[in-house]
């Protein structure tokens, strides 16, 4: 894990599998996106160049493009040339402690969930979807946040009730669901298919919500090439799952099942790793990294 940057006037308060945060003395945060990368609740080695450089980036650009559907947390890019381009000044938000997800179609802990029950996070979903379907309607789909470390686990809608009440549970999800509508649709029309998404919600002192940390990001959601969409089995993508995919490869030699840390990751799966990023900013944005 990459040590906390030595930076004037701020205080390292806390680390996340990919991002630092900094205490500002104007009483903001200075968060900063490493080149880390976690699969399975583990950190892996050796990080991914310029991958906090270019989740910084493709954020922003989310945020600019949502920008009527809800505030954001940036206060400023401004920021000290060690971490220029990889940071941002943001302000102080009480962060809900719900990972607040939308799916729109079906593939990964939601597709398990489904196999063995059919219904994911309380919702009973048709008969006869398969790996990579598209859901009738995208879904709430909440789950606990967990430590770094920990394991996050899905809950109900009736759960996130109890935890934060009514009034901010029915906010949380219309506002998840308002921001994936928006953003699958801007994707899709870029060619890439955004499966689900993971976002993060601040609560201001007004209680207005904010988007929080990152959006709309290959490590926070799933992008899958349109042109190549064919439900029925695992889709290519654009995230981390093609690092996941490769640690539970008999190639690893990994046992996810076991205590065992991850093996390191091959020079070649860094740099197609770094690749897939660099063409997920790309596409999406359609400027040059």
């Amino acid at each position: 894990m990459n040590e906390p940057y030595d930076l004037p006037g701020a205080t390292h308060v806390y680390s996340g599998k990919v991002r630092d945060l900094y205490a500002l003395d104007n009483g903001n945060l200075l968060m900063v996106a490493s080149d880390r990368i976690s699969a399975y609740d583990h950190a892996l080695d050796p990080p991914i160049p310029d991958k906090g450089e270019i989740l910084t980036r493709m954020s922003l650009w989310w945020f600019d493009q949502l920008a009527d559907v809800a505030p954001n947390h940036v206060v400023s890019t401004d920021v000290p040339s060690v971490v220029a381009g990889r940071a941002i000044e943001v302000e102080r938000l009480d962060m809900v402690q719900v990972e607040c997800i939308a799916r729109g179609y079906l593939t990964g802990s939601g597709l398990s969930d489904y196999r063995a029950t059919g219904v994911v996070s309380g919702i009973a979903l048709p008969e006869g979807l398969a790996d990579g379907s598209q859901l009738p309607e995208p879904i709430f789909t909440p789950s606990t946040k967990a430590a770094y470390g920990g394991h996050d686990e899905p809950i109900s809608y009736a759960q996130v009730v109890e935890l934060v009440g009514e009034d901010l549970a029915a906010r949380l999800r219309d506002l998840t669901l308002e921001v994936y509508a928006r953003g699958e649709a801007i994707a899709r029309d870029r060619g890439i298919i955004v499966a689900d998404t993971k976002i993060e919600i601040g609560v201001r002192a007004d209680g207005t919500l904010v988007l929080a940390d990152e959006l709309l990001t290959p490590d926070s959601s799933r992008f899958w090439p349109a042109d190549r969409w064919e439900p029925g089995h695992p889709q290519p993508s654009y995230d981390k799952q093609f690092v996941r995919d490769w640690l539970t490869s008999p190639a690893s030699g990994w046992d996810r099942t076991s205590d065992a840390a991850p093996p390191r990751l091959p020079d070649e799966i860094v740099e197609r790793t770094r690749a897939r990023y660099v063409e997920a900013y790309e596409t999406l944005t359609g400027t040059a990294f």
